[in-house]
């Protein structure tokens, strides 16, 4: 997982995929992992994600860190904060 952004309704997520998976697996494990871990610390049971998914792949190196830059600004675009400091949702493997 190279960023990570938790917004209000969704997720945004920038994978490096390896051999080990296809992309419909790593997702899975993904929703299933943060749904089990969102549900116990709530103290409830059921679905948490839609079952969809909208992927979209990079091919190229400059691709990745512009991707990363969009995915950051997400809480900015969204008008949740002024400032990505301010937000604690969100992660890079750059920071």
């Amino acid at each position: 997982m190279l960023v990570w952004v938790l917004m209000p309704d969704h997720v945004h997520w920038l994978l490096a995929l390896g051999d080990a998976k296809p992309l419909h697996k790593v997702v899975e494990s993904l929703k299933c992992g943060s749904a089990r871990d969102v549900n116990a610390a709530l103290g409830r049971r059921g679905t948490l994600w839609a079952k969809a998914y909208h992927d979209r792949a990079l091919r190229h190196e400059e691709d990745v860190r512009a991707a990363a830059r969009y995915v950051v600004a997400n809480p900015l675009r969204a008008r949740l904060v002024d400032c990505i400091g301010q937000y604690p949702y969100w992660n890079a493997i750059w920071l």
